[in-house]
């Protein structure tokens, strides 16, 4: 790992070097995937043949973009019980979650004496986009899927990456199957997302994307905003930690491993310390236990580049800094690690104490894993059932409340100059 004092004179510098590394907005990435969505929306499926070979070096005909019943089938008698019971531990506390969240009809009277009120729809067809390649993501299904299914969406469209066979992760496929997907395809990358934006004759357009991905899919979900909406922009997986004396080692040590495990080499990590024995004790920590971890190469190949230990003078000027990270993940292991988060304002989700490492909200805490990376919390939220809803304000007024709200409507299309504006309201009053 890369280590830093802020007190140092050049640390404006090194700062900037950490915060320089999010992966949002490379040009090189969104020429590239510009030029794939072109292509897909031109020339549809038969442009996702070609990228499916290209990047995932499957061979597929149209017939098997789509999984059929006989892949969710074999899937399931592949999964162990153990893996079966955890899938549905965890979907219940997500589904318990999404619940307390979703938002319900209201109404009211405005001053005019009209009811006013909003109404939440679920979007009728949804598509998620689910990463498989080296880590497949079953948690990540019941993170996506599970909220769909409380809002009420009726078609949940979801593409994940097949491998070179054609065929897709066993407990991928049965946690689909369980949560209860309604059509799914063997696509990944930036051609997955296009196809759910602009549709082709196999995939249907969406109305709304969500879900996680590489910088290609993340880049593609960007900019495909005005064919269809977004969740979020959640990306190559990151984690910040504020930590003071209290904190172990050992623990901060494991956390900064578990993140740079995703493997991409664009995932960033950084421990902001008030302690300079916890930095030394982190370091030495992070050197033991990778040793032990099946996937070290790529752990190694994030922190080398992405990987920080700051030591700050202050749990002030962690939060500052932290705040101006954004991170997707922030933990926060001091003392009164409640009243600390209280600063913190950007990060995708907080997790407090020595007991709560971020893979409880990877997998089963409750609360959706799919959250805003590369600066992209300071303005985006993590993801929510809410999101699911299409929200519509509703207004109606009988002649009483309009004749009440005459003269302000007719002073404003005066203001602006728009009679007919005025009109529409004041030819209904001269008709009581």
């Amino acid at each position: 790992m890369n280590g830093a004092v802020s007190s140092d004179p050049k640390f404006g510098s090194i700062w900037k070097k950490v915060m320089s590394t999010s992966s949002l907005f490379d040009p090189v990435v969104d020429e590239r995937v510009r030029s794939i969505m072109d292509e897909v929306a031109r020339h549809g499926d038969k442009s996702l043949l070609k990228f499916s070979e290209q990047f995932d070096g499957a061979k597929l005909t149209v017939k098997q973009l789509t999984v059929s019943q006989d892949e969710f089938d074999d899937a399931t008698k592949k999964v162990s019980k153990t893996a079966r019971a955890a899938i549905k531990e965890a979907f219940a506390n997500i589904q318990s979650f999404g619940k307390q969240s979703k938002r319900t009809a209201w109404n009211g009277r405005n001053s005019h004496k009209a009811r006013v009120g909003e109404k939440y729809d679920p979007f009728r067809r949804v598509g998620l986009y689910v990463p498989g390649g080296t880590a497949p993501l079953a948690s990540t299904v019941l993170m996506t899927v599970g909220l769909a299914r409380v809002a009420g969406c009726q078609d949940i469209v979801v593409c994940t990456p097949c491998n070179k066979e054609g065929q897709v992760n066993p407990d991928l496929l049965y946690a689909l199957k369980y949560a209860g997907a309604t059509q799914v395809f063997k696509l990944g990358g930036a051609q997955a997302v296009a196809a759910m934006a602009f549709g082709t004759r196999t995939v249907p357009k969406v109305d709304k994307i969500f879900g996680p991905g590489n910088a290609y899919v993340v880049a593609a979900k960007r900019l495909a905003v005005g064919h269809v909406s977004i969740d979020l922009l959640p990306g190559p997986s990151e984690v910040l930690i504020i930590a003071d004396q209290t904190a172990d080692a050992s623990f901060v040590a494991a956390d900064v491993l578990a993140q740079a495990e995703h493997g991409s080499g664009k995932e960033r990590v950084c421990v902001l310390t008030t302690s300079a024995k916890l930095a030394r004790d982190v370091v030495k920590q992070v050197d033991k236990q990778l040793k032990q971890l099946s996937r070290a190469d790529f752990i190694r190949k994030v922190l080398e580049k992405n990987g920080w230990i700051i030591q700050v003078k202050n749990l002030d000027e962690a939060v500052d800094l932290a705040n101006q990270f954004a991170p997707e993940h922030c933990e926060i292991m001091t003392e009164n690690a409640r009243q600390v988060s209280k600063g913190v304002v950007t990060a995708g989700a907080i997790f407090l104490g020595n007991h709560s490492p971020t893979v409880l909200g990877d997998y089963v805490a409750g609360p959706s894993h799919v959250l805003p990376t590369g600066g992209a919390g300071a303005s985006f939220p993590g993801l929510t059932v809410d999101q699911f809803q299409r929200r519509t304000s509703v207004v109606e007024y009988d002649h009483a409340a309009l004749t009440r709200a005459l003269p302000a409507v007719s002073a404003f299309a005066g203001m602006e100059g728009l009679d007919a504006h005025g009109r529409s309201a004041s030819i209904r009053a001269d008709k009581a």
